[in-house]
Parts: structure tokens; C-alpha cells; sequence
């Protein structure tokens, strides 16, 4: 153990101590349109550090860093910090693996925050944006033998207008280190003429069918398309269509809970293309109970989320978690401990980490990345509890006074509906979190649902309501939670609370401490997140509350308010108690909601 550039102390997870830096994260990074014939190239990159916006290509490299994980991170080898104004250069060698007639599609998961792509030293393309995959046709670039793979990459993290969500130049506090460059799985893809470019799901869970929406490259259509359907390795459909629009029903079909998360695999056949996919059966919907009390909904059945905030940052990958392992590990501890939902906080994650989601059975409130100009402090993190309201049409006041800023979050907007549409266990739209660069929330929520009508939407999450949405949301520290009515007819969602922290000396990073409210031992802890349980949650499930999200999942550098310690050693409250408590909100749910299923 050490420290970085910033004073934090590094710690390694169980998982970031063997990390394979020839090969990290091998597994296919797209569950849900996976080919055979792929390539990954994560691991030993040569990268530089230069002063000023991108240039020629520099001739020397500081040294190798491990692809995918951020320079500032331990795993990544370098652990130095990406300043606005400098370009992060990436450079590796790579020979390809392309069949007679295939195309090689180069693709990136996600790369913080703008860059530029270079094959043999012809540029192929650029990007933007720190959390969209995206990807280049290379083909037309290569040569025989070894090909030089390189990128340019500039962040201006909270300093610019594109999206940044936790990071920040000064970190602290509620606010993380921020991330640069590539942090999510590189790799090739090999593909024939023709080929499936994506592909949207849309299951119809009254009318028994399932949706596939096929898109190809330069609008090229098939001239047939065979469909099959798979319950394990038994086919249960296996039909021909002439159409990249595609309806098929499936026979006495298994639906998809966090009970019972059953998941159909698919693969589709398009000439010399195939590739493999998976869906599952369920709808999200809104219900009133007995009381007219408005309920989230599962396949027509009440259902109440009980979850974590999820800041998805580990000790030693920082943004990247070090392994699948460790996402498995941690996902499957959270539903032993009887959650069924994680509210993903101001990130976008792989996709294997939706997928895991998917076949475990967690329901995903999914936040889109804030970003924007700054915002007055004063504004969004005092006025909301002095009972003042602001209107979202202020743009200043909540930083988004410049129009190209608010057009980029509508941008990201599509991009994240996009790459996300298809996750099973997706329920929640989050727009907008505690004012951080909101603005025409009513729009953007009608704009979002015309995107996708088949999840709910929490169009400001905490403070600054305008009314519109599925959810009316709060956030509650350091005081007593009293759900009132919610003149908008809408379900009742405690989306932030607690907070509670306990310092585990040997297993934090930085001398800083942040948190809600500090105690002393995990006895001490269990005892007060018990108590604030029965207060907040329990108390008011009879009245109407829908949905909790306790902060946090883990701790992260300053803030030591997760359940579990930022290394993910140490689980600081008693499981039996947590078990315990999840079993009581669950039971008096359905005693209170039995009536209305």
C-alpha cells in the first residue's frame, strides 16, 4: 500500500491482486449481441502524458498502462492524473484474425471524456462522450502483419459541458476522483458484408410476444431473417421472417422477477451473420391499491424496490471493476442481503454488469450522468431545505446557461436509451438528481417517454419536483422522513437516505472523513441503521411508500457510508439484521398490497 498522486492511500481488492494485466476483463463485453469470432484487446497498452490538445502522433511513450482501467487507478500501472489541457496517448500493436470478405470492427465500451482513433497513423474516427460505447470500421486501414492501434484522448472532467456525474478536479467529500481515457473493454469484432449492426428488444408481456427490431449497416436490409428462441437448450420458436421488424410470440412463456429472473436466449441468422442474444419476459407499470395508494408494478402485481445506491467506484480500478468476479460478488451479496434494486448513481457501467443484474434478479433505477456549467452551491444544496422551490427554467441557476451544454444532455439522452434499452432488469429512468444541471424536466421527462414508454420515470430525484413523471422523490438526511400526498397522484419513493458511517481504520484511503451521521462500531451502526429503518421505511409502507434507497453500497474515499468498506473486505452491519428487516418490509408489503394483486 501506497499513496497516489492525490494523498489516497491505495488498496488493493481480493480481485485487483490478481488481476491478469496481459488479458483483464476477458469476457465478451456485449451479452446481449455476442459473434463468435471476436478479439480482446484489454491489457498492456504503451501510453504518454503531453501538455496541450492533440497533435501529431507522439515517437516516444512514458511508459505501459493496463487497459481498461483509468490512468488514475492503481490497476491501471500509472496512477497519474489527466489534467484539462494535456492529450492521453494510448498506442499498441495488434494483428488481426479477419476471414476472407470479413469486416473489423474496432470497439470502444467507453473513454472519458473526447478522442480521437488512428489505425496505422490514418485517423478512423472520433468521439465523444465518457459513457457511450461506440465503434470504427477498420478495415479499409489495415495491412498485413501488425497494425498500430492508437488513441488521443482529452477530458476537461467537471470543467467543460459534457457529462461527468460523481467526478471532479477537486475531489471530496460526495465528489470523486475523476477518471480519464479508456476505463471500459476494448476489442475486434469480425464481421461478414452484411451484418446485424444492433438490435432492440421490446417483450409484450400481456400479449404472450416479444419485438426484435434489427438494424444493418448503410441501411441494408436482409432478405431473411431466422429467428430461435431458446428455454436452455430446448428451441421453443424457430420461425423465418422476410423483415428487420419482427413480432414473435412465445408459448406458454416463464415471465422474469427478481424471484424468479428467467431469462431466454436468442440467436439470430441473417446469411452469413449470426449472433446471440437473450430477453426476458416482464412488464413495469403503476397500480393503485385497496387505499388508493399508487404502487410501483410487476407484471400486473404490486411491487415494492428496496435497494442501495450504487456509485459503482472500487479502491484499486476506480471506475472499472477489477474482475466479473468482483461485479458477481458484489451483486449476489446485495440480494443475499434481501435488496431486489440499485440505483445506479450518476454512472453508466458495462454492460456485463446490467446482464448480471439481469440473470440475478435486481431490479436498475438507472440515473442519466449529470454535467453541465457550474451550478450555485447555494442553490442546490441549501435552498431545498428552506422549502423554496426553483423552476428548472433558470438555467443559470442550475448550470445549464449554455444552450450547446443542454443540447448535449439531450444527446446523451438518446445514447443512454439506446445502449440501455434492452436491459430486462431496468425500471427506472432517473433524468435529474438534486438540480445538478436540471432544466425543462417536464420536457425532457414527455421527450424520454416518448424514447422509451415502457419504464417508469423519477424526473427529479431528491429536490426541485415540477410535477411530471411516475414518482414523486425524495431525499432525507439528518431528519425525520414525513411522506406527505402527493398532489400528482404519483408512487412515493424515498430515493436517498441514511447515510450512516463507521470507520473500518484498516480498509479506508483518505484521512478525510464524510458521512451523514459517524458511529463508533458495527454494533452501534446495526443498532442505528435498524432503528432508521422502522422510522423511515416500515412506518410508512402502510401509507403509500413505494420504493427505499439507502446510501450507500460501499464506501468511497472520503465517504465512509457504504454497507461495505471501498475494498469490499469488510460488510460493517450485521447480515442477519438487514435480512431481518428487508423479510419485514416484504412481508407487510404484500399484507398491505395482497387485496390489489
Amino acid at each position: 500500500m501506497g499513496e497516489n498522486w492525490d494523498g489516497l492511500r491505495t488498496i488493493y481488492t481480493k480481485w485487483g491482486k490478481k488481476v491478469d494485466r496481459k488479458c483483464p476483463l476477458p469476457e465478451h463485453p456485449r451479452p446481449q449481441l455476442m459473434r463468435g469470432h471476436w478479439q480482446n484487446l484489454n491489457g498492456v497498452w504503451e501510453y504518454a502524458i503531453l501538455d496541450g490538445v492533440p497533435g501529431k502522433i507522439p515517437t516516444r511513450f512514458d511508459g505501459e498502462i493496463v487497459v481498461p482501467f483509468s490512468p488514475e487507478s492503481a490497476l491501471s500501472g500509472v496512477e497519474r492524473m489527466l489534467e484539462p489541457g494535456q492529450t492521453l496517448w494510448y498506442s499498441k500493436k495488434v494483428r488481426f484474425d479477419a476471414g476472407d470478405g470479413e469486416r473489423v470492427l474496432l470497439h470502444f465500451g467507453a473513454v472519458d471524456q473526447c478522442c480521437t482513433v488512428y489505425c496505422n497513423g490514418n485517423t478512423v474516427g472520433a468521439h465523444e462522450g465518457g459513457y457511450w460505447p461506440f465503434s470504427f470500421d477498420i478495415t479499409d486501414f489495415l495491412k498485413d502483419g501488425a497494425n498500430l492501434i492508437q488513441l488521443a484522448v482529452t477530458d476537461e472532467s467537471d470543467g467543460g459541458l459534457q457529462a461527468y456525474g460523481k467526478q471532479k478536479m477537486e475531489r471530496g467529500g460526495i465528489w470523486y476522483t475523476p477518471q480519464s481515457g479508456i476505463w471500459q473493454t476494448v476489442w475486434v469484432e469480425y464481421v461478414p458484408e452484411v451484418y446485424i449492426r444492433d438490435l432492440k428488444i421490446t417483450p409484450h408481456y400481456d400479449e404472450g410476444c416479444v419485438d426484435f427490431t434489427l438494424f444493418f449497416q448503410d441501411h441494408l436490409l436482409p432478405s431473411e431473417v431466422l429467428v430461435e428462441i431458446f428455454d436452455g437448450d430446448t428451441a421453443v420458436v424457430r420461425e423465418k421472417f422476410q423483415s428487420n421488424r419482427i413480432r414473435v410470440s412465445v408459448p406458454e412463456f416463464k415471465s422474469w422477477s427478481p424471484e424468479s429472473p428467467f431469462l431466454y436466449r436468442v440467436i439470430l441468422t441473417v446469411g452469413e451473420d449470426c449472433v446471440e442474444s437473450y430477453f426476458g419476459m416482464r412488464k413495469f407499470g403503476m397500480m393503485v391499491d385497496e387505499n388508493g395508494c399508487p404502487r410501483l408494478s410487476l407484471n400486473g402485481r404490486p411491487v415494492f424496490h428496496n435497494g442501495l445506491l450504487d456509485q459503482g467506484y472500487f479502491s484499486d480500478g476506480l471506475y472499472t471493476a477489477p474482475s466479473d468476479e468482483a461485479i458477481v460478488e458484489e451483486l449476489s451479496r446485495v440480494k443475499a442481503l434481501g435488496f431486489n434494486m440499485l440505483r445506479k448513481h450518476m454512472k453508466i457501467e458495462p454492460m456485463r454488469w446490467y446482464y448480471h443484474c439481469d440473470r440475478l434478479g435486481l431490479f436498475v433505477w438507472q440515473d442519466f450522468v449529470s454535467g453541465g456549467g457550474p451550478f450555485d452551491i447555494w442553490v442546490v444544496r441549501n435552498l431545498p431545505f428552506l422549502g423554496v422551490e426553483v423552476k428548472d427554467n433558470r438555467y443559470k441557476l442550475l448550470g445549464r446557461r449554455d444552450p450547446l451544454g443542454r443540447r448535449i444532455f439531450e444527446k446523451n439522452m438518446r445514447d443512454t436509451v439506446k445502449a440501455l434499452y434492452n436491459v430486462v432488469s431496468l425500471a427506472v429512468w432517473v433524468p435529474f438528481n438534486e438540480g445538478w444541471g436540471q432544466f425543462d424536466a417536464v420536457r425532457i421527462t414527455q421527450a424520454l417517454h416518448k424514447l422509451d414508454s415502457t419504464r417508469l420515470i423519477d424526473h427529479a430525484s431528491g429536490w426541485y419536483d415540477q410535477g411530471a413523471g411516475d414518482i414523486c422523490s425524495y431525499h432525507v438526511y439528518n431528519k425525520r422522513f414525513r411522506m406527505k400526498k402527493d398532489p400528482c397522484g404519483r408512487i412515493q419513493a424515498l430515493t436517498e437516505f441514511g447515510g450512516y458511517s463507521w470507520p473500518c481504520r484498516k480498509h479506508m484511503v483518505s484521512r478525510r472523513l464524510f458521512g451523514y451521521r459517524i458511529l463508533k462500531s458495527r454494533e452501534e451502526l446495526t443498532k442505528a441503521y435498524e432503528k432508521l429503518y422502522r422510522e423511515a421505511v416500515l412506518a410508512n409502507v402502510e401509507s403509500g411508500l413505494s420504493a427505499a434507497v439507502y446510501t450507500q453500497v460501499s464506501d468511497v474515499e472520503d465517504e465512509i457510508n457504504g454497507l461495505f468498506t471501498y475494498d469490499r473486505a469488510v460488510l460493517k452491519v450485521n447480515k442477519e439484521t438487514v435480512r431481518g428487516i428487508n423479510r419485514e418490509i416484504q412481508e407487510m408489503f404484500e399484507k398491505v398490497t395482497a387485496a390489489s394483486d
